[in-house]
Formats: C-alpha cells, sequence, structure tokens
C-alpha cells in the first residue's frame, strides 16, 4: 500500500493508493513548521476512520514545493510508516527529459504533472494547473517538459485585491451570471473569474500560436472546476493528474528505494 503526500504552498494532498485504486484522499493546510509528531497524529485519526493504520504502508512517495517541509514529512514516513520515502527532485528517476535552460528549477509539481497527463493523453499538452500559482506547461509528444508560464493563482489574485484596496472586501470566488457587476462583490467576482477565463483562453492561443502544432489541453488543481463550462479551450479536466503521476513515478523508482 503506497501514501502520497502531494504538497503545495497552500495545501497537502495525502493519498492512500492499495495496488490497484485509490481509496482515500485527505487535504490539510500547508504548514511548513508541522512536524512529523503533528502529522502523525492527524493522518493515524483520518487513517482510523477509513479502517487503515500507520503501519500498513510498504511504500511512501513525496512531492513537495515547500523544501523545509520535506525534512518533517520524511520523518514521518520513517518514524511511523516505517518505510523510506521516494522524494522527487532527489535523484529520483523521471524517465522523462527536462528541456528547459535550467533543469533544476522545475517545480516538483510541474514535472509530475507532465508525467501524469502524458500517461493518459496522446501528443503534445498543454497542462494548465489552477492552485496558488497558475501554471501552463508545455509537454511533448514524448513525454518531455518542455517549459511554460508561471501567473499568480485566482485565490491569491483575489486576496491582494481585497489586501491593497481598503473598500474592497474579501468575496467568495464563483462564476457571476453576468460579466457587467452591479454591486461592488459581483463586480469583483467577474473581474477575477473572466478575467482568468480570458487569461486561460489568451495564454492557451498564444502557446499554441507559437508552438505551430495541435496541443490538447488539460486542466488540474484546486480551483479548476471552477471553469469547467466556461470555456472551449480547455480539453480535459483532471482532478488526479497530479497523484497519477506520482503513481507512476513510484512505479518507475520502487525498485531503487
Amino acid at each position: 500500500m503506497l501514501l502520497a503526500i502531494e504538497q503545495g504552498n497552500t495545501n497537502t494532498l495525502f493519498a492512500v493508493h492499495d495496488g490497484e485504486r485509490w481509496t482515500a484522499q485527505w487535504r490539510a493546510g500547508t504548514d511548513s513548521t508541522r512536524t512529523a509528531d503533528e502529522y502523525a497524529v492527524w493522518l493515524s485519526q483520518l487513517l482510523g476512520m477509513a479502517g487503515l493504520a500507520l503501519g500498513a504502508f510498504d511504500g511512501c512517495i513525496i512531492s513537495s514545493v515547500v523544501p523545509q517541509s520535506i525534512f518533517n514529512l520524511r520523518n514521518l514516513a520513517r518514524r511511523y510508516l516505517h518505510v523510506e520515502p521516494l522524494v522527487i527532485g532527489e535523484n529520483v528517476d523521471l524517465g522523462i527529459p527536462v528541456r528547459i535552460d535550467k533543469p533544476s528549477e522545475a517545480g516538483a509539481d510541474r514535472l509530475v504533472n507532465a508525467i501524469g497527463a502524458h500517461v493518459v493523453y496522446d501528443g503534445p499538452l498543454i497542462v494548465i494547473d489552477s492552485g496558488t500559482a497558475t501554471t501552463f506547461d508545455v509537454i511533448g509528444a514524448d513525454g518531455g517538459f518542455e517549459g511554460g508560464v508561471i501567473a499568480p493563482g485566482i485565490n491569491l489574485s483575489m486576496e491582494a485585491l481585497h489586501n491593497a484596496a481598503a473598500k474592497l472586501p474579501r468575496v467568495a470566488i464563483q462564476k457571476p451570471q453576468r460579466v457587467v457587476g452591479t454591486d461592488t462583490v459581483g463586480a469583483m467576482q467577474s473581474g477575477v473569474f473572466w478575467g482568468y477565463i480570458a487569461l486561460i483562453e489568451g495564454l492557451v492561443a498564444r502557446i499554441k500560436a507559437e508552438r505551430s502544432e495541435k496541443l490538447t489541453v488539460i486542466a488540474t488543481g484546486g480551483v479548476a472546476s471552477l471553469f469547467h463550462g466556461a470555456t472551449l479551450s480547455i480539453d480535459h479536466f483532471d482532478p488526479d493528474l497530479t497523484i497519477r503521476g506520482m503513481l507512476e513515478i513510484w512505479r518507475r523508482n520502487r525498485a531503487a528505494v
């Protein structure tokens, strides 16, 4: 049984794979100061509710964009799962070429997404991951990571708007029924939501024009579902893209653990 830990800047996902399918998933707010002991207490309670225990795992894979958290996540695996974790970015064979100027700068999450997309979808791809940042990554026909675009995430933009303007409230992100808002909240929601739709459509169009090839567009990430049905620029919504990539990396590397 495998425990996959996918840590972003905002949330950390813990997912359980039993060898055939994903059987459980939980999210916690990312906190770089959380210790291995604190993770163990929280995780053991959730595992117990699912009829599992910390000692049930024979493998663990970690993908994190928060370097200061890796020490505690590794200790969680060693002390409580009694396994040596596979940490993406630390002598892990991804099985794909990374074709950017400085391969070491590619985030673990972006590389994992590239693999998760390549094992399911044919041809060159654009992967849009909507999280703390919104990334647009180009994946070659052979699965190679070829670079991309990084923009502020939709939640980050909404929070910045609230913090920088004294009279603008903090509002929930949702799809407005109309573009032109008739009050402050509606105007803010429209600006952020439809602004991001325009960002997606504009960048996808520019990437396709620059590449001069047919690209399939896959959307994933915590807020990707907000855009479902709102634009024709996205071909597929795939919420399991990242953990699928982690599972594939584990399968390629487990003999070395």
